[in-house]
């Protein structure tokens, strides 16, 4: 590595990719009010979601494969660039009052495709402009990026959103993307890997290489697994929280905005602690913990409350460990997978431990619309009703103390399988 003295590359890399991911998130929150708006319906506005994830996880295993065939740099910007294509494509029907919601679906599919690809590959550029020695910092700064977009995009989307229209939201996310198109074209230079010389390697060979590290690295197959489990009761409680704050007479788009954004300042404050922590004796440890903590607390103190200043203070301690935990994976990863086999075994991480977000979006917003809101809408003064309150988003309410169940059952009955393993830096 040519900057083993300097981190310069990475911050510039760093700092405008997150820029840009703040104008896409901005875009993503800004669509899901629109849609709900629209259609009313949870489900409708998990399976927004769900078309962005289908392709990322049907596909990952051979993205990575690619990333790890061809020139990251390159592999980035056509990326990038066809997911800006797809996003004017948004504009343009919104502006001609052609958009409709099956358009949405495809749109974001088409998206999420490229993000399949583009993902592994910036993952590896990261690694590849980082001097070992500076893993665990450079990932609690990735978390800390990632934290201020989650904290930054519900506001700012909700804002732009209430004053000046969804086309207002585009065009902040078209302008985020071409400064970090251009950053990365013209000042960013990323070291290529012993991969890319061998290009006669067909895409199934690498992708199979991938999965047989898995197989043979089991400490890394169970984190990955227990990381899916962890990933479907999240994105369920994605799918129901906009359905329980939105129609709440304390709730509304606006107050949507205010919670979820808790969610990201506790990101910023765990990241700025998994960045400056001291290396833990047992990294698998303090992932299972975390998330224990995290499904443990979350889900039942926006179940009983019908304050959004309890809301707030459930995102907040549901996600303050977050960064804390995917440091800790991706130092574990970044410092046992060689680094021609990162992008093939990032891709089959990523179908491995994301395939349960579709299941998980689709799980939440059907037992929202379909189970849980007819149960409420049917209870009268009984037990249910004081429990969880009445009217729509009630039926929510129902749902959030489910996912609390799941979440800590889950994680007690992975907690077994994970304690065996203890993994500490050499």
């Amino acid at each position: 590595m040519d900057n083993k003295n300097s981190l310069k590359d990475f911050y510039l890399l760093w700092s405008t990719q997150s820029l840009s991911q703040l104008g896409s998130a901005i875009t993503a929150f800004a669509l899901t009010l629109w849609l709900y708006e629209k259609t009313g319906s949870a489900l409708s506005t998990a399976l927004l979601r769900i078309c962005t994830y289908v392709p990322y996880i049907a596909m990952s295993i051979f993205a990575g494969a690619i990333s790890d065939k061809f020139d990251k740099k390159r592999t980035m910007l056509v990326c990038d660039l066809l997911a800006a294509l797809s996003t004017i494509a948004v504009f343009v029907l919104y502006k001609t009052d052609l958009l409709e919601v099956w358009q949405l679906y495809v749109i974001n599919a088409v998206s999420g495709l490229m993000n399949t690809v583009q993902q592994p590959a910036s993952e590896v550029a990261y690694t590849m402009v980082t001097p070992a020695e500076h893993y665990q910092k450079t990932s609690g700064l990735q978390s800390l990026s990632r934290s201020l977009v989650t904290i930054g995009n519900p506001v700012i989307a909700s804002a732009i959103y209430g004053i000046a229209g969804l086309n207002a939201a585009i065009g902040a996310d078209l302008i985020t993307f071409a400064i970090a198109f251009i950053t990365l074209a013209l000042f960013i230079r990323i070291p290529g890997t012993r991969a890319e010389d061998n290009k006669n390697e067909g895409i199934l060979k690498l992708a199979k290489e991938g999965i047989l590290y898995l197989k043979d690295n089991t400490m890394i197959l169970y984190v990955i697994l227990f990381m899916a489990g962890v990933n479907f009761v999240a994105s369920a409680f994605d799918a129901v929280l906009p359905a329980y704050i939105i129609p709440n007479a304390r709730g509304g788009n606006y107050v949507l905005g205010i919670v979820t954004s808790f969610s990201g300042i506790a990101m910023v404050v765990g990241s700025l602690f998994a960045t400056f922590m001291p290396k833990p004796k047992n990294r698998v440890r303090v992932i299972y913990l975390t998330m224990l903590f995290s499904l443990g607390t979350e889900n039942y103190l926006l179940a009983f409350s019908r304050s959004p200043f309890v809301w707030c203070i459930g995102q907040f301690l549901g996600w303050i460990f977050v960064p804390v935990m995917s440091t800790n994976q991706n130092v574990i990863m970044k410092n046992t997978i060689p680094a021609r086999l990162l992008g093939r075994v990032y891709a089959c991480r990523n179908t491995l431990q994301f395939f349960t977000i579709p299941i998980g979006l689709t799980f939440g917003g059907f037992m929202v619309d379909r189970v849980c809101e007819p149960i409420m809408s049917n209870s009268r003064g009984d037990l249910l009703q004081s429990l969880f309150g009445s009217g729509k988003g009630s039926g929510a309410a129902l749902m959030l103390f489910i996912l609390g169940l799941l979440g800590t059952g889950m994680c007690l009955a992975f907690g077994n399988k994970l304690k065996k393993y203890n993994y500490s830096d050499k």
